[in-house]
Order: structure tokens, then sequence, then C-alpha cells
């Protein structure tokens, strides 16, 4: 069920409204959801239509420019056997985008004086192998430790849950060396993640979702947010995970490596997504300093350039500078987009598998990056 737009919300008889009749109701009741002309919803509906079929596991997309909310959308169902609609309350397993609230994790630390990018990993996991005692917290922040990703040694018959202590234990007792020496090469893994959080929780002296909680969610904001632990924890407005071939709708919504906090483990509407995004922007978490660290490429030990810096990949997207991740684990594939000296942000969370939401992002970037949406801001700045 997607948000109805303000258009229609005014016509009890449905009748047609110009869309310049549509933009002056908007700025006169200060609507978020609507300052977007007919022709830009319709546009980002059509690219979620598979979506809002009767029956399908759903969507939400928001975009903020300048700060505000110009559009918010929900489709499709966050649990398709009971027949729950998504709105924008509705909390998704963020996977990967996760990664990003990790290095911030990190960076408060550090902005505490607690510990240093630079400092050894194995300063705070003594049970690291020797052969990964040249790896840095920089280098796990960036994915350039070589450090083995875990998920090669869980097999897929396995019914017990990995936790982030049980990837420590894995890569003390299996890795029996790193695939390339710390800083020389550029690797996606993991495993680099879990160890992160762990080493907050040691700093910090208490449970990884804890200090979440306490330094990032609730000053932020974020109610309903959580790192989920099983038993421990519940998630509000829940979406559960899908698998979708065809007609066929499947819940698929855990796997043997769900429960690892540290590369994946959040919960997160874009009613939330939109404060941290705000937080980011206004840099009322972290220092300017660290904030720019974070988004630097690192450099590898030869020179070579990578697109990784902490938790966020950057890169640029049509000549535009971009801050992004994707999250993409069993039952749910996400995607949030920052350019910051465009001040506009795109995120799309959708509850199914294989449903490459990055490529729904670029379409959704581009219409606002090109100055599809340039008429509706122009008459709410008032000229």
């Amino acid at each position: 069920m997607r948000v109805l737009p303000l258009l229609t919300r005014l016509s009890p008889m449905r009748s047609p409204i110009s869309p310049a009749t549509a933009l002056a109701a908007c700025i006169m009741l200060g609507a978020l959801t609507a300052c977007e002309p007919p022709s830009t919803m319709d546009a980002i509906d059509s690219l979620f239509a598979t979506f809002d079929q009767p029956g399908m596991p759903g969507a939400s997309v928001v975009v903020i420019r300048n700060g505000e909310v110009v559009l918010r959308r929900t489709y499709g169902l966050a649990d398709a056997d009971a027949g729950t609609p998504v709105s924008s309350g509705t909390n998704f397993r963020l996977a990967s985008l996760s990664k990003a609230f990790t290095a911030t994790a990190v960076l408060l630390h550090v902005a505490d004086g607690k510990l240093s990018v630079d400092d050894p990993a194995s300063k705070y996991l003594p049970e690291l192998p020797v052969h990964a005692r040249q790896i840095t917290l920089r280098h796990l922040l960036t994915h350039t430790s070589g450090i083995w990703d875990y998920e090669e040694f869980v097999p897929d018959s396995q019914t017990y849950q990995v936790k982030d202590a049980d990837v420590l234990s894995l890569i003390a007792a299996r890795a029996e060396s790193l695939y390339f020496p710390p800083g020389a090469k550029w690797q996606y893994s993991n495993s680099g993640y879990a160890l992160l959080a762990l080493i907050v929780e040691r700093v910090a002296g208490e449970r990884y979702a804890q200090v979440l909680q306490r330094r990032i969610f609730a000053p932020l904001g974020m109610s309903n947010t959580v790192a989920y632990e099983e038993g421990v924890s519940t998630v509000a407005n829940r979406a559960f995970g899908h698998r979708v071939r065809g007609d066929s709708v499947r819940r698929t919504d855990q796997s043997n490596t769900s429960a690892v906090l540290g590369d994946g483990g959040i919960y997160s509407s874009i009613d939330d997504l939109v404060r941290w995004d705000a937080a980011l922007t206004k840099g009322s978490l972290l220092p300017d300093s660290l904030w720019r660290e974070a988004t630097t490429p690192y450099r590898l030990s030869d020179g070579g350039a990578t697109e990784y810096g902490f938790g966020w990949f950057v890169d640029r997207f049509d000549g535009h500078l971009r801050h992004r991740h994707h999250g993409e684990t069993r039952g749910f594939t996400n995607s949030i987009y920052r350019f910051p000296d465009d001040h506009l942000t795109t995120i799309v969370l959708t509850n199914r598998s294989d449903s490459a939401p990055w490529e729904k992002n670029d379409e959704i970037a581009r219409m606002y990056l090109s100055g599809a949406s340039v008429v509706s801001n122009d008459l709410v700045r008032g000229r």
C-alpha cells in the first residue's frame, strides 16, 4: 500500500487537479510527502509496480533534498503471510547498510579518545592469530585487512546461527593465512565488521546492541531501530524477508549468518533513516575531521586507489560525488545513496531477495540530479 499523494487526499470526488494546484496545496499545508509533481511520483511508482501487486512483498522509498523529505512512498506487504502492508515505519533488515553504523560506533570511541583507527586489532582482540597481528582497525574499516570472510567457514547445512563472537573463533581456528598482506589490496569481507563490533563491545564494556542504542539510536530519536538479538530484543513493525519466483512468494527471513550484528544485523525504517541522514548532514554525531576521514577512499600501500572509506563506498555517479552502500541478505535487498554536494539522499528498502534496488535507486537519483523535480522546489522556495 503506497502513501497516497496529497492531491488525492484533498479531492473526495477524485476529480483531476492540476499540478500547479497540487503544489500550491502542498506548500499551504506543509506536506512532506507530496511536494513533487505527479509526473515524478508516477515515474517512481512505475519503478515499483511489481512490488505493489496483491500478495507481493514490498518496498519503502524516501528522497531527502536540502534536509527535507520531498518524497516518501511505500509499496506491497511487510508480511505476505499475514497481509500486513508496508508503511513508512516498517522496519527492514538493513543488511550491509548496517556497516555505516558500525563504523560510526568505532569513530565515536575514537572521538572519546578510547581507541585509534591505527591501533592493531589484536590490542583489543588478543585471540587473533599471529599472522593477523599487523591488521589495524583502519584495515578492518576499509576492507583492506586481507582477513578471510567468515562465511567461507559456515556451511549451508549449519542450523546454528553464527554470532559476532563466533566470527572471531572461526578466524582464529580456521584461517591459517590472510588473503593478502594488510593494506595491499581491497576485498570486501564481512569478518572485518564483526570484529569491529567486538572491539566496540570490549572498549565500551557492554553489548554492541546496547552501545548502538545508547550512542546512536536513542540520541537521534530512532525509536524503532534495533540491532536485533533473538530472545533479547524485538523488532517493532517488522518486515519479514521473502523470495519471489513468478507468482510464488515464500518467506525466507533468516539464514545461519543473520545473527551477526556488526556486518548487517540492524533493522530500521525510512522514517528513522531520515533522522540518521539528518545527523550525518548536520554533523551532530561525529567531528568534521572524522567524518571527512570516514568518507575518504583508502589508499593502498602501493598508492593504488579504492572506492571505500569507513562503512561507505565513495565514488562518482553521472559526475556527482556519491556516498553509497548496498545491503543484501536472505529476504532483503537495500540501497542508500547520499550526494553531499547536491544535498540529496535517496533510500530504497525491500523485503525480497534479488530485487536489485540499486538499479531503481539509479533511476530515482537521476530524476533528481537531472532537475526533473526542479519546478516544485522553485515553488517551495517562493520563486
